[in-house]
């Protein structure tokens, strides 16, 4: 299968995932509002997919689908799955023994992450128990992505893509069970949810493993030099991705500390301004990396800084109006998908001011995931690592001088100003290495793709104007409004930018064709 056929399977899943994860949080909205329980779930939520983010999606697979795919290649089947035994066994022992001893420290370990709970002795047990229910989430989706690994070496991308559908349709159907009845509590409903969604994941994987033949029988308890390389490998990934996960630890400890519901509307408004960063971010990075290594391995650097310009382009062209638009209609965007049932409009006011906080920073989110391959196709991991702990360091200290006056916006304002000293402290390095070279049609197209966007939200503000009626509902009329404002939005913004020579439909069909290589994905 090729790259681009690859990243359209994956990325049309997830897409999916990700609008049905919207449907589930506008589920959790109307049922949970944004208060103690809500704060409690979402703390709950995050933990586990910390440890999961952290230890078994990128950092693992990194590491795991190069060394699985070499045994394949080299030595057939039956020695890749006997490595993958080996891999799984080891990683089930360090993941029995992780689940054992934070179930038995869960109310030490929730200090940590959040501490601020601790002032209300029933929101802090209350957390402790869903922490437990949900912790063990961790067990089952990382020996999940361990298979998801293997699928996606034998180019069988479906199940792997879809398998996070099942924590949204799992979630969804918890509350409907509490809208019939049938379960009283529906925190506690959500929180069994996601440690069912997990099991539902492996058990998943393991049938699609099975059938493709190569699932892992027998668990081996030998390390052996092939999975010491394994975890040799995973420690630059994990120590990357360990910097950004105790970034997200830090802001749900510091909202822990500020009233309640803050938790809440942090939530709320990441997961709307995720869409565009998880999408646009990720096909940025799944495709400049591979291109820059092979042009670098060739010899061709002209070429190099030539793909990482129209990278840059690319992204900004796709980015710069998601911000724009998220600053400028956040309330309505709120408003429409989750003011109803228990999120009141209260509600709905306080997560919109963290979404245009968090908007500020989205083109440089972006930028972060167009920036970094310039050092990853080089073999240097060691600087984007450092760029990112100093802004991590920026985070902290920006959030803490601006939460006594904007409570949780200022937590979402620092996310997105450590974002900026980020991605300006990755191109600082590459242009000083001589490793990026803005060409004049990369300068001259960001004014334009700027002014586009400024035309564009102009537009919008006028439209929200007209709409405001319908833009405070949140049944179907506004939603129909929504919808409409979006796409004129997109109308606008795509003929502006046509008029401004900012892109064209043809450049836009040969970036996406250079982005592709051939080969196998």
């Amino acid at each position: 299968m090729s790259l681009a056929r690859a990243i359209a399977t994956v990325g049309g899943w997830t897409m999916g995932s990700r609008v049905l994860g919207f449907v589930r949080d506008m589920f959790i909205a109307g049922f949970l509002g944004a208060g103690q329980v809500s704060d409690v779930f979402f703390v709950a939520l995050q933990f586990p997919n910390i440890f999961r983010r952290l230890f078994a999606e990128g950092a693992f697979n990194a590491a795991f689908v190069p060394l699985f795919a070499r045994e394949l290649t080299a030595h057939g089947r039956e020695a890749a799955r006997e490595f993958a035994e080996r891999v799984f066994g080891i990683m089930l022992v360090i993941l029995i023994a992780l689940t054992f001893v934070v179930e038995i420290f869960m109310a030490e370990v929730m200090l940590v992450v959040a501490g601020g709970f601790a002032d209300d002795p029933e929101k802090f047990n209350l957390a402790v128990d869903f922490a437990r229910l949900t912790f063990p989430y961790l067990l089952f989706v990382s020996l999940a992505a361990m298979l998801a690994g293997i699928l996606n070496t034998l180019e069988r991308f479906v199940a792997a893509a879809a398998a996070p559908i099942l924590l949204n349709l799992v979630l969804i159907s918890a509350l409907i069970a509490v809208a019939l009845g049938w379960v009283p509590d529906p925190g506690r409903a959500l929180s069994w949810g996601v440690l069912i969604a997990g099991i539902g994941q492996f058990i998943w994987l393991a049938i699609a493993c099975g059938r493709a033949g190569l699932l892992p029988r027998v668990p081996r308890l030998v390390m052996g030099p092939r999975v010491r390389r394994l975890f040799v490998l995973m420690g630059p990934g994990i120590l990357g991705a360990g910097v950004y996960q105790i970034n997200v630890l830090i802001g749900v400890r510091l909202a822990s500390e500020l009233p309640e519901g803050s938790v809440s509307f942090l939530y709320f408004a990441d997961r709307v301004n995720q869409l565009p960063l998880g999408v646009v971010g990720a096909a940025v990075g799944v495709a400049l990396l591979p291109l820059l290594s092979r042009q670098l391995r060739a010899g061709e650097t002209d070429l190099a800084r030539d793909s990482q310009n129209r990278a840059i382009e690319f992204a900004m062209l796709l980015t710069v109006p998601a911000a724009a638009a998220l600053l400028v209609i956040a309330q309505p965007v709120i408003t429409v998908l989750f003011a109803r049932g228990a999120f009141d409009a209260i509600d709905a006011a306080a997560t919109a001011g963290a979404l245009s906080a968090f908007a500020l920073g989205l083109p440089a989110y972006v930028l972060i995931k167009a920036l970094a391959p310039g050092f990853f196709a080089r073999e240097d991991t060691a600087t984007p690592v450092k760029i990112a702990a100093a802004a991590l360091v920026l985070n902290v200290a920006v959030a803490l001088a601006l939460m006594p006056w904007l409570a949780h916006v200022g937590i979402a304002l620092a996310t997105a100003l450590s974002a900026w000293f980020n991605a300006s402290l990755l191109a600082l390095f590459l242009y000083r290495r001589g490793l990026l070279d803005p060409d004049k049609r990369l300068l001259e197209r960001l004014v334009r793709i700027m002014l586009a966007a400024a035309i564009m939200a102009a537009g919008l503000w006028l439209g929200a104007w007209l709409l405001d009626g319908l833009l405070l509902r949140s049944d179907l009329p506004g939603v129909c409004a929504l919808v409409v404002l979006v796409a004129a939005g997109v109308v606008i913004y795509g003929v502006s930018a046509q008029l401004l020579r900012a892109t064209s439909l043809s450049e836009m069909r040969g970036m996406l064709r250079r982005t592709a290589p051939p080969g196998d994905a």
